[in-house]
């Protein structure tokens, strides 16, 4: 009998998934959440059948995931490799944080007023969600109940394409700090704005609501982006006091 010690298996940054019934848009969850906080690095080179058996799925489902995410500027294919993420800088973070802030903001003067009880239920239910899932530490959930709830809410502006393209550059951004921010019980603050943004605007108080999304955003350019504490990075964006504006 061998006297070795035992070696523990290597514990997987990935978790096996269940067979949903959309297992394509639960596998793109996944790594879309992988790519936004850095699981994925920048530069990585990934293959559909290594993620796919990473993931305990075939490769077809990731390949078609991966396809979405290169459409959604996150991955670029690589002949006869597979995928690579793509790179963001500084730079490219603040120039989407700064078009973000100028599109989402003053749309909150369009959708204050404009938010019937049966749409009000469903943002409710998203923030809440959020927050749960911000305390169990669930950045998947967290990112996709943030996104749908960016979405519905700015869906009562009545422009899609304002929709579409607050979506699509909320995606591209990079949250580096986001896990870190869960670990120290942090991240919970960041999801009750959402409540307190509702609120405002249940009190027909655009001017608020603006303010409000405003600083919101500017959490995704900094403490997020960096992991940084807040007394290190103001809610502008850099830490030096400056504006992404």
């Amino acid at each position: 009998m061998s006297t070795h010690p035992h070696t523990p298996e290597p514990v997987s940054p990935w978790t096996p998934l269940e067979r949903p019934l959309n297992l394509r848009e639960t596998v793109l969850e996944q790594l879309r959440t992988a790519i936004i906080t850095g699981r994925l690095a920048e530069g990585e080179v990934v293959s559909a059948p290594s993620l796919g058996q990473a993931l305990g799925v075939s490769a077809t489902p990731v390949r078609e995931a991966m396809m979405d995410l290169a459409r959604e500027g996150l991955v670029e294919t690589i002949k006869n490799k597979g995928f690579r993420v793509t790179r963001m800088s500084p730079s490219d973070l603040q120039d989407l944080t700064q078009i973000r802030l100028l599109l989402e903001p003053p749309a909150m003067q369009y959708v204050v007023g404009n938010i019937p009880a049966e749409i009000r239920a469903e943002l409710d239910a998203l923030a809440a969600e959020c927050v749960r899932a911000a305390e169990r530490e669930d950045l998947e959930e967290y990112l996709r109940t943030d996104r749908e709830f960016h979405a519905l809410l700015l869906a009562r502006t009545g422009n899609p394409q304002l929709v579409e393209l607050a979506t699509s550059l909320r995606t591209r951004t990079r949250l580096y700090g986001i896990a870190t921010l869960a670990r120290e019980g942090k991240l919970g603050d960041s999801a009750r704005e959402h409540q307190r943004l509702l609120e405002v605007l249940g009190e027909d108080d655009g001017d608020a609501a603006e303010a409000l999304l405003r600083e919101h955003i500017g959490h995704a350019s900094s403490l997020w982006a960096t992991g940084e504490s807040a007394s290190a990075t103001d809610a502008t964006g850099t830490s030096d006091g400056s504006t992404v504006t």
